[in-house]
């Protein structure tokens, strides 16, 4: 997963002059961008459910050959059109994260089930960190080169993946007689609005800190690195021993208050303690995305694991595609509007995971 989105975040930074130089504006790379979330949220629920019939490894391998495909596509796109072909086939190949949890959580066991739950995002997190400097490091040969340049990243990650991810599902058992539906509905909402709320933070973070001290480019750019680092070490190396001492409930609960505290604070501060403040709400943020998702791998049959998952990357991707829009309209309304929304999503995580909790039987 590293790897995969390594390449596709590795064009993020000369996206917009690319889209620029095919004649788009601000509006068209909204469109662009818009395009893969709303295309992986499609995916994920189709991919998950395909996964549990017809096993893990098959699905990942063909979603990595198409994220090649994609980026070789981006790399040549000369219209508007084709780049944004590019980027729906790059979303639709990214809905293969929830398989890759099911696939993670199958290898775990329920034992090891949070531990996985967080390396995954912690790599996700980390792609999202490390790839961006990449581009930019890449970015003075050219859109075309950077493109290619991820594209064989994808591709050798794909034959890495074939020759070292086990054949099979290790707890599959039969199809699943019906694949709708099967995950409980507060923890995709939890999942939903936990994104909602951090993304919409990322999209306003940049004007609110120029409000409030005068920050540049150069300080949010640090700002939101710093965040990113944040993540990988909460869901790394936090989220798994704390799960053991507190229950993945009680964790994500206490998640959402962190997140919700960061979050709501922010509007008012300035200087070092709000950057301590974004800080907070990123760890928040790791400990409810990756207990959420260790909760949704618990919450049924090992046999529809894959179609779990695929629902929740569904509903992640759905805030992803939603949450800058809301909270850009927001913030024109007021600057402190997006922050309160999102501290209240964040509770409302806290109310959705005890509620799930309360339903199964699980403490905390």
């Amino acid at each position: 997963m590293f790897v995969d989105l390594l390449g596709f975040t590795i064009v993020l930074p000369s996206l917009p002059f690319r889209v620029a130089e095919l004649g788009g504006d601000a509006f068209w790379l909204g469109v662009v961008l818009t395009a893969y979330s709303v295309c992986q949220a499609v995916a994920a629920p189709v991919l998950g459910r395909l996964a549990d019939r017809y096993g893990r490894r098959g699905l990942l391998l063909l979603s990595l050959a198409g994220s090649a495909a994609s980026l070789v596509l981006m790399g040549v796109a000369g219209a508007m059109w084709l780049l944004l072909v590019a980027r729906a086939l790059a979303g639709l190949c990214g809905g293969s994260i929830g398989v890759a949890q099911a696939f993670a959580a199958d290898l775990a066991g329920p034992a090891g089930r949070t531990k996985a739950m967080g390396l995954v995002g912690a790599a996700i997190g980390l792609a999202f960190t490390v790839g961006p400097a990449l581009g930019a490091l890449s970015a003075p040969y050219g859109f075309t080169a950077t493109a290619f340049v991820g594209a064989g990243l994808a591709a050798a990650n794909g034959v890495a993946a074939a020759i070292v991810l086990p054949r099979g599902n290790p707890v599959r058992t039969h199809r699943p007689a019906r694949a709708h539906g099967v995950a409980p509905w507060p923890l995709l909402a939890a999942g939903f609005a936990a994104m909602a709320a951090f993304v919409g933070m990322e999209t306003t973070v940049a004007f609110l800190a120029a409000a409030r001290f005068d920050a540049g480019p150069a300080l949010v750019g640090v700002l939101l690195a710093g965040a990113g680092l944040v993540l990988v070490v909460v869901q790394g190396f936090v989220v798994a021993p704390a799960a053991r001492r507190w229950g993945e409930a009680r964790l994500a609960t206490g998640g959402a208050v962190l997140m919700a505290a960061g979050l709501l604070a922010l509007p008012f501060l300035a200087g070092v303690p709000f950057v301590a403040a974004v800080l907070v709400a990123a760890a928040g943020n790791g400990l409810v995305t990756a207990t959420t998702a260790s909760l949704l791998a618990a919450a049924g049959p090992p046999e529809r694991l894959g179609a779990r998952m695929g629902q929740g990357q569904s509903a992640a991707s759905a805030a992803r595609a939603s949450g800058p829009l809301a909270a850009g309209a927001l913030f024109e309304v007021a600057m402190v509007a997006p922050y309160v929304l999102g501290g209240a999503l964040s509770l409302g995580v806290a109310f959705l995971v005890n509620r799930h909790g309360a339903r199964a039987g699980i403490g905390g």
